[in-house]
C-alpha cells in the first residue's frame, strides 16, 4: 500500500486524536483509517499507537514518526505548490535547440530580443546537433526544437511561428559570363551552390511548380552563409533564405533569377512537449516569436 497515503492517514490520527475524528477529516470511513495505521506500523515494524475503546494515543516511537511524517507531507505539499506555480510563471530555464543555419540567421535575432524582453528566463539556445527523430528534443533535455519541415507526430505538439521566404540567385559576374535562366531545367547544366541538407530544389508555387534534383554541384556546404559568399564570388547559382541575402540582393551584387516563378517559401515550426497544460515560460516564449517575425517582416525584393 503507498507509504505516503498511510502516512497522512496517520498524521490526521495523530492530529484528532481518534480513527473515527480522522475519518470524518479525511472524508473515509474509520475501519479503513485503522487499517491504514496498523499497516503503516507492520512496515515500520513498531506501535505507533496505543487503542483502546475511547481514545487514541501515541506512543513514543508514534510521537516521534509523527513529526516526521507530518514535516514530510508538508515539504511535498509546498515543493507541488511550487512547482506548480512555477509552471505557471513566466521564468527558468528555457532549452531551446535548432538546425545552424536556421539559428544564425532571422531566429537568433528574435531570441536575442526575447532574452532581453524576459530577463527572468534564462535562455539555452544550441545550434545543431539534431536528430532526425522528432521527439529525440525532449530526451536531450530541450523545451523547444525548431524546424522547416511539415511534421505530424502525437509525440509533440507544433505551432507554426512564420514563412522563411527564398531566393534563386546568382551574382551579376555569373549572370553576364553564363546568360540568365530562362527555364528551371536550365540548372542542370549551371553551377549550383547547395546545401548539404537541400539537393532538391522546388521551383515555382502550387500546382504549377516542379522539383529539381541538383546534380551539377560546384560548390556545397552545411551554412547558408557560405553559400552566399560563394554566390557573391561568381561561382554559381544558390537558392538562399531572402533575408541575409536582402543586401546583396538589393545592391544588385546577387540577382534574383526566375522572377516571374519564384520559389517557395519554408515554414518555420517550433515543437514543444506533448500534454494539454503547456507551461508558461513556453507559451510566452512561442507568442513572442510569432509577434517578433510578424513586426519584422522581410521586404519584397524586386528584380
Amino acid at each position: 500500500m503507498d507509504r505516503l497515503l498511510l502516512m497522512h492517514s496517520f498524521v490526521t490520527v495523530a492530529q484528532v486524536g481518534s480513527f473515527s475524528g480522522a475519518a470524518k477529516k479525511l472524508g473515509s470511513s474509520g475501519s479503513l483509517v485503522s487499517r491504514h495505521v496498523a499497516e503503516l506500523e507492520r512496515q515500520i515494524g513498531v506501535r505507533l499507537v496505543n487503542r483502546t475503546a475511547r481514545s487514541v494515543s501515541l506512543t513514543e516511537p508514534g510521537q516521534r514518526y509523527a513529526t516526521f511524517a507530518a514535516r514530510i507531507l508538508d515539504d511535498i505539499e509546498a515543493e507541488d505548490a511550487g512547482i506548480a506555480q512555477l509552471h505557471d510563471r513566466a521564468e527558468g530555464t528555457l532549452s531551446v535547440i535548432c538546425p545552424k543555419w536556421i539559428g544564425s540567421l532571422d531566429l537568433g535575432d528574435a531570441i536575442a530580443a526575447f532574452s532581453a524582453a524576459h530577463p527572468k528566463i534564462h535562455i539555452r539556445f544550441e545550434l545543431g546537433g539534431m536528430s532526425d527523430r522528432t521527439y529525440d528534443f525532449l530526451d536531450s533535455g530541450f523545451d523547444i526544437a525548431f524546424h522547416t519541415r511539415d511534421l505530424r507526430d502525437s509525440s509533440v505538439r507544433l505551432k507554426k511561428i512564420s514563412s522563411l521566404p527564398f531566393v534563386l540567385c546568382a551574382s551579376q559576374e555569373y549572370v553576364e559570363h553564363h546568360g540568365a535562366l530562362s527555364h528551371p531545367n536550365d540548372l542542370a547544366t549551371r553551377d549550383c551552390l547547395v546545401h548539404v541538407n537541400d539537393p532538391v530544389w522546388r521551383i515555382g508555387h502550387g500546382h504549377s511548380s516542379t522539383l529539381h534534383k541538383i546534380r551539377n554541384i560546384a560548390f556545397s556546404s552545411n551554412s547558408y552563409i557560405a553559400l552566399q559568399k560563394a554566390a557573391v564570388h561568381g561561382r554559381g547559382i544558390a537558392l538562399l533564405p531572402q533575408r541575409p541575402a536582402y543586401d546583396d540582393l538589393v545592391s544588385g551584387t546577387l540577382q534574383v533569377l526566375l522572377p516571374e516563378l519564384a520559389v517557395p517559401d519554408r515554414p518555420l515550426y517550433a515543437i514543444y512537449g506533448p500534454g494539454r497544460d503547456t507551461p508558461r515560460k513556453v507559451s510566452v516564449f512561442l507568442d513572442f516569436l510569432a509577434a517578433w517575425f510578424s513586426q519584422n517582416p522581410i521586404q519584397a525584393i524586386r528584380a
